[in-house]
This record gives structure tokens, C-alpha cells and sequence, in this order.
């Protein structure tokens, strides 16, 4: 039996767009409730693990 199945849709924009729209919902909550040093203080330490990961992925 010889069925071809079509290659997968390649989901990246939407998983990067979507995680865009996250995060922004989850800063805007962080700010109505501690105010703009608590977002600011989130988004360095985001920032420090997406860094993390992405030094030891490319020394791997």
C-alpha cells in the first residue's frame, strides 16, 4: 500500500505571533496590578532565560 501523506504545516509564525499576543496580556495584567517596574523587572528576567537557553543550545 503506497499512500503519500502531505508534509505538516509549518506552524512557526503563528507560535511566535501568538506567543506576542501572550505575553502582552500578561504584561498588561502585571502592570494594572504592581505597576511598570514589575513588567520591566518580567521582561529582563524573560529576556535572561531566553537567553540562557538559547547560549546553551548553541554550545551544544
Amino acid at each position: 500500500m503506497n499512500s503519500q501523506r502531505p508534509s505538516a504545516p509549518n506552524y512557526t509564525n503563528a507560535c511566535i505571533a501568538m506567543f506576542g499576543v501572550n505575553i502582552a496580556w500578561i504584561f498588561f495584567a502585571i502592570w494594572a496590578v504592581w505597576g511598570l517596574i514589575a513588567v520591566a523587572v518580567t521582561g529582563w528576567a524573560i529576556n535572561r532565560v531566553i537567553s540562557y537557553i538559547g547560549n546553551r543550545r548553541s554550545t551544544t
